[in-house]
């Protein structure tokens, strides 16, 4: 007998996975990459005028950012290759063997997803209303008196404070004669 064992077909699966669980960091590499690149790319094709006074002009922050992302992704990745790892999540309120918790993401998503697609036609102090009572409700909050009505006026309060205080335009909607 062959004291040898033949791989079975599903080994280099495995093995492929193994891989990239001990390498997942290069996911973020990657990321960084793109992120490099598209701001790379949008900043050297950024029409300016050429008329511009001193050495700095818009384009050189974006470029100094872009290449930045890029010198990051590769040494994260020079890093990754030799064998670093973040470290685990170590927080005293985190219970790392505990599942996601996908419900409250999901409703999460949902609720600024909602705020996003209303915030034009219904205007900021309707739509942030949702999105705060919205976000209450998907992280545990039941008060269904106390919640709609903290929601209510810390959407107003903000759509007064950017609207009127810093000059930052909010979209009012249907309310803004009446606020």
């Amino acid at each position: 007998m062959n004291s040898r064992q033949t791989p079975t077909p599903s080994a280099p699966r495995s093995d492929t996975r193994s891989w990239l669980r001990d390498h997942s960091e290069l996911g973020v590499s990657v990321m960084l990459f793109a992120l490099g690149v598209l701001v790379l790319t949008d900043a050297l094709t950024m029409d300016v005028d050429i008329a511009q006074r001193g050495p700095v002009g818009p384009t050189t922050v974006p470029i100094v950012v872009g290449i930045g992302l890029l010198v990051i992704a590769a040494l994260l990745a020079f890093d990754v290759m030799r064998g670093g790892q973040g470290e685990a999540e170590g927080g005293e309120d985190i219970d790392l063997s505990e599942p996601s918790d996908w419900r409250t993401v999901l409703l999460l998503g949902g609720v600024f997803l909602g705020f996003a697609v209303l915030i034009d036609p219904v205007g900021f102090p309707v739509s942030g209303t949702l999105l705060f009572w919205g976000a209450a409700y998907a992280l545990g909050s039941r008060h269904p008196q106390r919640d709609p009505l903290i929601a209510a006026v810390l959407s107003v309060a903000t759509y007064y404070i950017f609207n009127n205080l810093l000059g930052v335009p909010l979209p009012g909607g249907p309310l803004m004669g009446v606020l």
